[in-house]
């Protein structure tokens, strides 16, 4: 990583680094791990052992309307479900060696609550952002606004089945008046039409602006296509607010869309935490002066959000571009099917890693990490790899030699650089080299598993 002055020299300005907010409708799992948790977390202890200054970024995702639905399905309030997920959340962060810079809880946190909606009443005064009439979908029966969890159908895009929000299928935006064959969950009827005024983020206003930032932007194919797909299909508007029964409150009985939040969020929780001084859209904008790249480790389920809908909120506010990389896993599946929440498949990351060795269980989920494809969590390869491992710490495995183990344990140290993030190739060359090359391999491994310092985060 040393021939990287960009990335290496101490004094250099911020690199911020942003996983996102789990969601406390049920514990973190191991798909949660090996997508952006221990990636995240390597790329900022690989960034500090190397001299950067280093901020990074999580939270509760408290305001996901799926949240209120778990809530609902077990007969407790919704504040209930956060803090008993939350905390189950927290246990398995800390367990596996994840800490963060900034981590905030947004039912906790009031201050957090009030610049969020100060953030968004700024940005429609100085018409960056438009209130305006807008069609909606409600429940046919209820007549509860719908959005998120509160709709399915199928994707007008790719045709998978879909909720609102994404499409897990092909990362299209879905809404209950574009899905096809919507129906409510609450009801199980087909939407209708309702009107209703609400701050809206016209995607297609900032095009240009938008596809300057895509070019300068680490992308991986997956991410590319995408982007491609919206501006040749044209991009659409966002809502950043409906009428619902959760979320941050805002003007006229509206609460805030969870995805606005977080692009608010992302734009003034650097900020606060870099200038503790820093107010309103003027002070975040100077204090993000600071900040000169960053980096937003997700999975694909949240492409949309991360790579069109916060980066256009950002541009409409006038935050200035800087060197920005997406580094995005695909789905994690556990004997064959996707790790799910809120199916309960799944193994959860705080029972495991109560009995499993943290540094063993990082390393796996990275050199299993489906980064580039879709991979299956099986228990006998985590045994067969959990013996390989001690194996090589205790000399018994065969290696490579010379010059073999210092082109490898090269190759690993550059997997960890942000521009082609590989932590399995950084895995497989410490594994490799370490009978020949222990101290240098033990530096890699360490900042795989967890033991190299990770600097102020708790």
């Amino acid at each position: 990583m040393a021939d990287d002055p960009r990335l290496t020299v101490p004094g250099a300005g911020t690199a911020l680094l942003v996983t996102p907010p789990p969601t406390p409708n049920g514990p973190l799992h191991l798909g949660h791990l090996s997508g952006p948790y221990v990636a995240g977390d390597i790329a900022a202890r690989a960034l500090r052992a190397g001299g950067r200054r280093v901020l990074t970024q999580c939270g509760l995702d408290a305001h996901q309307n799926y949240v209120l639905a778990r809530a609902e399905a077990g007969g407790e309030t919704a504040a209930d479900t956060v803090s008993r997920y939350g905390a189950l959340i927290g246990k398995a962060l800390h367990a596996a060696r994840i800490r963060y810079d900034i981590m905030v809880d947004p039912l906790a946190d009031p201050r957090y609550r009030d610049d969020v909606a100060g953030l968004l009443t700024e940005l429609v005064e100085v018409k960056a952002v438009e209130v305006a009439p807008v069609t909606l979908g409600a429940c046919a029966a209820c007549h509860r606004v719908l959005h998120h969890v509160r709709v399915v159908g199928r994707c007008p895009a790719c045709g998978a089945g879909a909720a609102g929000g994404t499409c897990e299928g092909c990362g299209g935006f879905c809404t209950a008046t574009n899905l096809v064959g919507a129906l409510s969950t609450c009801c199980s009827v087909a939407p209708e039409p309702v009107t209703h005024s609400v701050p809206v983020l016209r995607l297609a206003e900032h095009r240009d602006r938008l596809a300057g930032f895509w070019s300068r932007t680490v992308l991986p194919p997956r991410l590319r296509q995408l982007v491609g797909s919206c501006l040749a299909g044209g991009l659409p508007e966002v809502p950043l607010a409906y009428p619902s029964d959760w979320g941050i409150e805002w003007d006229d009985d509206l609460r805030i869309d969870v995805w606005a939040e977080m692009a608010l969020a992302n734009l003034l929780l650097p900020a606060r935490h870099l200038r503790s001084d820093a107010a309103a859209l003027d002070g975040y904008l100077d204090a993000w002066r600071d900040v000169d790249e960053q980096w937003i480790f997700l999975g694909v389920d949240n492409a949309f959000y991360y790579a069109i809908l916060i980066p256009a909120l950002h541009l409409a506010a006038g935050l200035p571009d800087r060197p920005t990389g997406l580094v995005v896993n695909e789905f994690y599946r556990l004997t064959g099917a996707k790790f799910s929440t809120s199916r309960d498949h799944a193994i959860w990351a705080h029972e495991f890693l109560s009995t499993e060795d943290p540094a063993v269980v990082r390393a796996f989920v990275s050199w299993d990490r489906p980064d580039r494809y879709e991979s299956d969590f099986r228990p006998e390869a985590y045994e067969a790899f959990k013996a390989r491992y001690a194996t090589v710490l205790d000399g018994t495995a065969p290696g490579f030699d010379g010059v073999l183990a210092d082109i490898e344990l090269t190759r690993g140290e550059q997997a960890l650089r942000l521009e082609q993030f590989d932590p399995a190739t950084a895995v497989r060359a410490a594994l490799a080299a370490f009978r020949s090359r222990p101290e240098r391999a033990a530096g890699l491994l360490g900042l795989i598993g967890g033991s190299i310092p990770a600097g102020s985060g708790g």
